[in-house]
């Protein structure tokens, strides 16, 4: 075993929720950032741009579940048939780790993952692609397929 191994710990311990308030609060407009906490966790909204994103860690064990989206139209939609069409081309072309999704008569963008081995790269990182797609293509979502809700 080499000094530098000895000098390691084996397991490295992460504070998630300290990663995230640190992204979030580099983001958030004007620093304003609402959280709570209760059974299901932890939970962040803020507002970037045009949209309001969330945050959502459901613990710290492997297992739990850490999630960032943002909605960006709500349904129902004009169109929706060429709308699921352009999303679903979406999610292949220019999502990255994340991707659009429907939930609660919503069209949001969202990543997801386990938290077992996340980094805080990976949290930085998919903040920043959630909000960043939502924040570019709510509005013109909202123009071509929009009812005026």
């Amino acid at each position: 075993m080499t000094t530098t191994e000895a000098q390691l710990p084996e397991t490295a311990s992460i504070n998630y929720a300290d990663e995230i308030e640190t992204v979030i609060a580099g983001m958030a407009e004007e620093g304003k950032v609402m959280f709570g906490q209760g059974e299901a966790g932890y939970l962040w909204k803020f507002k970037y741009g045009t949209v309001e994103v969330l945050v959502q860690l459901t613990g710290q064990t492997d297992e739990d579940t850490f999630r960032v989206w943002s909605p960006v139209l709500p349904l129902p939609a004009k169109n929706e048939p060429e709308l699921m069409r352009l999303l679903l081309q979406m999610n292949w072309e220019q999502t990255f780790e994340a991707r659009y999704a429907i939930v609660d008569q919503e069209v949001i963008v969202v990543a997801s993952r386990t938290v077992a081995d996340l980094s805080p790269v990976e949290i930085s990182r998919s903040i920043t692609i959630v909000a960043t797609l939502a924040d570019d293509s709510d509005e013109s979502l909202a123009e071509e397929f929009g009812m005026g809700n």
